[in-house]
């Protein structure tokens, strides 16, 4: 394992990182403290309860987890994108490193990215309502497995792209749909019994029920039916990657 190659590229990520502290963390915390304005103050003072927990506080879990998605994939497909743009790729896949250190360093990344992001909204949500973790190790599990997760479903879409459109494409148009209505806002017991059935099809259900279990052991789904769906996910980016990096897809043009 060459270390010194994963530091390197760990490092210039984390680097790029800082040099756009506005775009990378403080955009991100500002329009999740919007969301708690909006749906935690205006909806929240007339939604007086969700399963016996306030509002605002029901919503936390489901905010994190749309900016930890969004954030995980922004950054693993731009930061793997930017290169082929530029075409230093080619030096990269030139060095003598291996494709499981190009990969440790990219998403690993991009994936510390996101849980500083995640941790910071978290803390920032303390400014707006009281907020208590039943289970610390269980949340701080589900924080770093959807960040991997995603930030290797990131750097596919970023190897995929062919241009700065399609970077956009499936996070607005796939991702945050998937995530606004996968009980993000609202608990899926809400929901009548044929919608309860088809948004079980969502991905990100078993995401937010999981991570909201962590702080309420509250949950629309098992929690180890959550854990393995998100397993199930991560299993797939990965054999997804292999094949990618097997092959040669959009990289040895």
């Amino acid at each position: 394992m060459n270390l010194h190659a994963v530091k390197a590229i760990y490092m210039f990520e984390m680097a790029r990182t800082f040099r756009t502290l506005y775009q990378s963390i403080l955009a991100p915390v500002i329009s999740t403290s919007l969301y708690f304005v909006v749906f935690g103050a205006a909806i929240g003072s007339r939604i007086t309860a969700v399963e016996g927990v306030s509002y605002g506080a029901f919503i936390v879990p489901g905010l994190v987890m749309l900016s930890l998605l969004t954030q995980s994939i922004s950054n693993a497909s731009f930061g793997i994108y930017f290169p082929k743009f530029t075409g230093t790729i080619y030096e990269i896949l030139s060095a003598p490193i291996s494709y499981v250190e190009i990969l440790l360093g990219y998403v690993g990344a991009a994936a510390t990215k996101s849980i500083i992001l995640g941790v910071i909204i978290l803390a920032t949500a303390t400014l707006f309502v009281p907020l208590e973790v039943a289970h610390p190790l269980i949340m701080i599990t589900f924080l770093v497995l959807t960040s991997v997760t995603f930030s290797l479903f990131g750097f596919i879409i970023g190897i995929w792209a062919d241009g700065f459109e399609k970077l956009q494409i499936i996070p607005l148009l796939v991702v945050m749909p998937l995530t606004f209505l996968g009980g993000s806002f609202y608990s899926v017991n809400m929901l009548p019994p044929f919608w309860q059935t088809v948004t079980l099809f969502n991905p990100v259900v078993y995401l937010v029920s999981g991570f909201r279990w962590s702080f309420y052991e509250l949950a629309d789904v098992s929690l180890w039916v959550s854990f393995g769906m998100t397993s199930v996910f991560l299993a797939g980016c990965l054999v997804t990657v292999w094949w990618i990096f097997r092959t040669g897809y959009q990289l040895k043009a």
